[in-house]
């Protein structure tokens, strides 16, 4: 019944923006907290931005803060990735991931129990 749509993602040149849109139904959005993974060929599936039930509760990993940003909208019951300045080793598909059970001061990097069935992002040289 919980449902996670992303769009948003397609096939860019370096240095291109694109701004990726997770749709969830079935959860209580404004209670969840919501993150972006992704996986690329040969690599494991890594965070790349989570955001708590308060919207100013994110989570980057360092290699991604200043190049990716997370936000959600509670009324359009959407989280976005804005991702900027793409390099080709952005290339990976990207999921959307929901933690419908969190607290307001849980943990960020760990806890998603639904998922996306994932956008691809290709970053061309």
């Amino acid at each position: 019944q919980v449902q996670l749509v992303e769009s948003g993602g397609g096939l860019v040149q370096a240095g291109d923006s694109l701004r990726l849109s997770c749709a969830a139904s079935g959860i209580n959005f404004a209670r969840s907290a919501m993150a972006w993974f992704r996986q690329s060929p040969g690599k494991e599936r890594e965070i790349v931005a989570a955001i708590g039930r308060s919207a100013t509760n994110t989570y980057y990993p360092d290699s991604m803060k200043g190049h990716f940003t997370i936000s959600r909208d509670n009324a359009k019951r959407t989280v976005y990735l804005q991702m900027n300045n793409l390099k080709p080793e952005d290339t990976a598909v990207y999921y959307c991931a929901a933690n419908p059970s969190a607290i307001l001061t849980a943990p960020l990097h760990y806890g998603y129990k639904n998922w996306g069935q994932g956008t691809q992002v290709t970053v061309s040289s």
